[in-house]
């Protein structure tokens, strides 16, 4: 399996490489055609290579044979987000943490106030629920997509 993980890999980043703005928009179910193969094959590769760690947005959309768009975030343009994103919120945080990164990011201009209070609501726990297994893990993987978009 991991050749045609490879394979599938290659033909996406091929394809970000020939498009013109980093953004690429394709379709699960032509691809697993292409590639014959399942279309948890495709999720498959995007959820493990095309992550926020390594500098992808993912947008899924739902019928019509699900579309995904996928976005190159330069994240290795800008050290301080890159160093936030890949080493500072890790695969779980908690809402101190999260807040005084956010607190920071607003204190250094990266963001707006207004921006700051948005995420915090997004990121809170009264928006992730008390009982919501993994908060700390759903709340790192919201800060991250959401500072991706961001600096984009």
């Amino acid at each position: 399996m991991s050749g045609l993980s490879n394979i599938i890999e290659r033909f996406i980043i091929d394809l970000m490489k020939s498009s013109q703005n980093g953004i690429i928009e394709i379709q699960r179910n032509e691809m697993a055609e292409h590639f014959d193969c399942s279309p948890s094959q495709i999720n498959y590769v995007l959820s493990t290579r095309f992550t926020p760690y390594k500098g992808y947005y993912i947008e899924s959309r739902r019928g019509g044979g699900g579309y995904i768009k996928i976005i190159k975030v330069g994240i290795e343009e800008n050290e301080d987000i890159n160093n936030i994103i890949m080493n500072t919120i890790g695969d779980a945080i908690t809402k101190s943490k999260a807040y005084h990164i956010v607190e920071g990011l607003s204190e250094e201009k990266l963001i707006t106030k207004r921006e700051e209070q948005i995420i915090k609501i997004a990121i809170s726990d009264r928006t992730l629920g008390e009982s919501v297994k993994d908060k700390n893990k759903i709340r790192a993987n919201i800060l991250r997509n959401i500072l991706l978009i961001l600096i984009t």
